[in-house]
């Protein structure tokens, strides 16, 4: 039978759930009938509306989809101005303050303690501004994603921006792709460094060539949620840019055809192919679904992919020493040695500017910093920037004679091109502060981490990125099997007591070989795993071959039989404030534990509804 949120979805789903959102924003927050809170919440999310958690009963998390993380000139501005005025909550953040913005994995941002009565108005300044919502959540075409710098890299293979654009403008909104059995995750990647991180996405084009040609092989299938991890899957298509409509479409309605509507669990393309196999999907997308006939792939360039590989020898810098250096007109110049992990750092543009990637911690950002950081886009660049999928944020078009200015900023300081490795890697996902799936507190806590062995730890000098992930739960919204060390929210009991906890695994990333990482530990107090990180890059330090990374160390100890003789949790210095949280307050920085301090619900102003309103 279909289970209840399909047939939710049945009644009302897709555009029309705007009618009724406005309708209760207006009439106010008691106007949602209790009964039908669940179902309306549900639908709320296909326009990028999250309930938070439990004791937060009347707030929303909302997100803003930006497709392939391009914010164009002005819209930044207009970003901060809205979290000013309307992401203030009862309560603030101990690191981040009362209104902040949320950078994700998807190149998309986040906003907390919105109050449904004031959406209307959001939304109207959003899409004055070219902004919107729409299908941000829900089961449906998510925010398509790419390389941050896809139509302004030197090294693009293909441009793929236009290709990104023209998906989500053909897909959002569209009636045919509204009702989907579960989310539908699109990668567009025209880099040869594979920035796009299609491996993890349920359809994903990645840059090839056939004949000549240059175009995009096409991928199915992967993703991370739960603890079942899926890499895409080649079935066997090479299209030229002006047929990707056509296929996309094809694969997103042969997903709405034969997608499973009676277990939510089961609902994700990766399980299909897993069921169907990679032929089977080319054979039915050909037969069914589209009109063209399909070519077979092409020579792809995985074997150059590096984006978050966990290599050593990735370039965060490729100013040239001495003016500009040579590279073909079309932007197919050379690579810095190694390639790239990420975007943060200075680097070039096929037109001659520069962007510079700034390292986000955590991907949280203050409304002040974020305003900002928008003045000094303006001043020194386009007004343009771009976000990426490892929560940093992107100054494009910036001329060379603007650099060394830029650089001296005082907000560079605290977001800087040229981290720490531990703050530079660091990725965490919501966590218990607002999403009712997740077990652990992980934004402050990850910025602790990040900050603790940053003081105590010393990489290997050749070592200049170490990416740490925490994901509040096995959702997997931080990706954290694809990371150098990953942490994945749990419970445990510590001298008797109940406490917050996280498994610890080994060795994930992408790039040429992609590979998840391993779990190694579990329910390691939360107290326990710097200790155990200072451990384990002690031994790397120690049993390291000559110029051997992190991963590819991982990779030998675990075929050497000795992968968890490597982490050993200890007690250190370090001191963890949220241990005892495990969900039992309505916020993890209150004052005082329980939900019945909550300020929730409450009204359009912020003033607490009694119980019997």
């Amino acid at each position: 039978m279909p289970t209840d949120v399909e047939r939710w979805k049945s009644e009302t789903y897709g555009n029309e759930i705007r009618e009724h959102l406005l309708e209760f924003a207006e009439q106010g927050w008691e106007s949602i009938p209790e009964d039908e809170r669940d179902a309306w919440f549900e639908r709320f999310k296909w326009w990028g509306l999250y309930h938070q958690r439990a004791g937060q009963e009347s707030y929303f998390m909302m997100r803003i989809g930006t497709p392939n993380g391009v914010l164009e000139p002005g819209q930044l501005h207009v970003v901060a101005d809205i979290a000013d005025e309307y992401a203030r909550g009862p309560a603030e953040n101990p690191e981040f303050g009362a209104a902040y913005c949320d950078w994700t994995t998807r190149q998309s941002i986040q906003l907390h303690w919105i109050r449904l009565e004031d959406v209307p108005e959001i939304f109207e300044r959003l899409e004055a501004n070219g902004l919107s919502t729409q299908q941000a959540c829900g089961d449906s075409w998510r925010n398509v994603v790419g390389c941050p710098v896809a139509g302004k890299d030197r090294h693009e293979f293909v441009d793929a921006l236009p290709v990104a654009m023209d998906l989500h403008e053909t897909f959002k909104g569209n009636d045919d792709h509204t009702n989907l059995p579960r989310k539908w995750k699109v990668s567009v990647t025209g880099c040869r460094e594979g920035c796009g991180q299609g491996d993890i996405n349920d359809l994903a084009f990645e840059p090839a060539e056939k004949d000549g040609r240059r175009g995009f092989n096409v991928r199915v299938g992967g993703g991370l949620a739960r603890n079942e991890p899926r890499l895409a899957r080649d079935i066997d298509v090479f299209v030229e840019p002006d047929a990707v409509e056509a296929v996309a479409g094809g694969l997103s309605a042969l997903f709405r055809e034969y997608g499973d509507r009676e277990d939510r669990y089961a609902a994700r393309s990766k399980f299909l192919v897993d069921e169907w196999g990679a032929d089977e999907v080319r054979r039915v997308l050909q037969a069914e679904f589209v009109d063209r006939e399909l070519e077979t792939a092409g020579e792809d360039l995985r074997e150059e992919y590096t984006y978050n590989a966990g290599r050593v020898g990735s370039g965060t810098d490729d100013r040239p020493a001495g003016g500009h250096d040579d590279h073909p007109a079309d932007g197919h110049g050379d690579r810095p040695a190694g390639g790239h992990n990420d975007h943060v750092g200075v680097h070039e543009q096929a037109d001659g500017n520069y962007y510079v990637g700034v390292n986000v911690l955590v991907g949280r950002m203050g409304v002040e910093d974020v305003r900002e950081l928008a003045d000094l886009a303006a001043e020194y660049g386009s007004g343009e920037v771009r976000l990426t999928q490892r929560q940093n944020v992107l100054v494009t078009d910036v001329p060379e004679s603007e650099l060394d200015a830029l650089l001296a900023e005082p907000l560079l300081e605290d977001y800087s091109p040229d981290p720490n490795p531990f703050m530079r890697g660091s990725i965490a996902c919501t966590g218990t502060e607002f999403c009712s799936l997740s077990i652990v507190e992980t934004k402050n806590r990850q910025v602790r981490y990040a900050r603790w062995l940053a003081e105590n730890v010393d990489l290997p000098a050749d070592v200049s990125e170490f990416h740490v992930h925490l994901s509040g739960c096995t959702a997997s919204c931080a990706q954290p099997q694809i990371a150098d060390v990953s942490l994945r929210g749990m419970k445990t009991r510590k001298d008797g007591e109940p406490v917050e906890a996280l498994d610890i695994g080994l060795g994930g990333g992408l790039g040429a070989d992609p590979r998840f990482a391993e779990w190694v530990e579990q329910r390691v107090p939360a107290d326990e795993v710097p200790g155990a990180i200072a451990t384990l890059i002690d031994r790397f330090r120690e049993r390291r071959e000559d110029g051997e990374g992190f991963r590819a160390f991982i990779e030998r100890t675990e075929s050497e039989g000795d992968l968890e003789t490597l982490i050993e949790p200890s007690e250190t210095s370090y001191e963890d404030p949220y241990m005892h949280n495990t969900k039992t307050t309505w916020y993890p920085y209150a004052d005082e534990d329980g939900m019945d301090a909550s300020p929730a619900p409450a009204r359009a102003d912020g003033t607490p509804l009694a119980g019997d309103d």
